[in-house]
């Protein structure tokens, strides 16, 4: 009987709801190929890893944990994970702010012209390919480019300022600002759009002016999606992205610029010597473990000190 009744069920929920499996269905087969499908490979982690044996063929390491601890006692351990945080955590501290403040200005805007504007002006740097992106700031990092020029009008002196450690960093957060801050706003501009008016009507009638709205309606509105942003912004805290990184860097800032994925792209694709696969798979799971802890820790605080969370 039990059968037959979740049968039923199963059939109900198939006739009325059938439209709505049939369009995820792309995505589910997308998820199973490209997502989990390749989680096989983790295997190599596991194993002295041979291309010409293949993943069952090559034998397991010796301990288990061989490549993981290979990588703790790596010599540029303590450089990739210093650089990681630092520059995901800088981004994070001056990126992440950016787009609430873009959308609360835009938001407050009456001008609809100049809003609308704005808010292209601002998208589209995002649009703007990487390859495209870093090849305009190396040419304004030469020594006569425009950042150059820009300091000269001041008293400073020319340089290639992506040849100076000290500035690689700036240079690499700002960009990220520049090219992200208009579009992760457009989320923040519905989660505004969503906010009852009838609350700005009755603090006007209060005596409340424009800021005190935006600190005590405004804020308190978007606060659940800043949340949800930031907490999935910190589950992927040491995921800084290698490509930018590879096309900016060169041997002078290695020390502050090399990170956990461009160590494990040079593992993997080495200019000279055999790819590591095995320490450069461990590398990539070891960086996920930590993200996954890093997410559960923020879902956990934000629960706690404001009930919004992704579960």
């Amino acid at each position: 009987m039990m059968t037959r009744s979740f049968t039923q069920r199963l059939q109900r929920d198939w006739s009325l709801n059938k439209w709505k499996y049939l369009m995820i269905l792309p995505v589910l087969i997308y998820l199973a190929l490209f997502s989990y499908k390749p989680m096989y490979g983790l295997i190599i982690a596991f194993k002295d890893f041979k291309i010409t044996r293949g993943i069952m063929g090559s034998s397991w390491a010796d301990p288990w944990y061989k490549w993981f601890a290979n990588f703790v006692t790596d010599p540029y351990f303590p450089r990739v994970i210093k650089n990681t945080f630092l520059l995901s955590g800088l981004t994070i501290l001056f990126g992440f702010p950016a787009p609430i403040i873009l959308a609360l200005l835009i938001n407050e805007v009456r001008n609809k012209s100049f809003k609308r504007t704005v808010q292209t002006i601002t998208y589209m740097p995002y649009f703007i390919s990487l390859v495209v992106l870093c090849a305009m700031i190396k040419v304004f990092s030469m020594q006569d480019g425009l950042f150059s020029q820009i300091a000269n009008s001041f008293g400073g002196a020319s340089q290639n300022y992506l040849a100076n450690p000290r500035y690689f960093r700036v240079i690499y957060v700002l960009s990220d600002i520049w090219q992200r801050v208009g579009w992760d706003s457009i989320i923040y501009l519905a989660a505004l759009s969503a906010i009852d008016q009838e609350q700005y009507e009755a603090a006007k009638v209060d005596g409340a002016n424009r800021f005190k709205q935006m600190i005590y309606i405004t804020l308190p509105g978007l606060l659940p999606t800043i949340m949800i942003l930031f907490i999935l912004r910190m589950g992927s805290i040491l995921n800084v992205g290698y490509e930018k990184i590879l096309l900016l860097y060169n041997a002078t800032t290695y020390d502050v610029a090399d990170v956990i994925s461009t160590y494990t792209y040079r593992l993997s694709f080495p200019t000279s010597g055999s790819p590591m696969y095995s320490k450069s798979t461990a590398i990539g799971l070891f960086n996920t473990l930590i993200n996954i802890v890093f997410l559960l820790l923020t879902n956990a605080i934000s629960k706690k000190t404001t009930d919004s969370g992704l579960f």
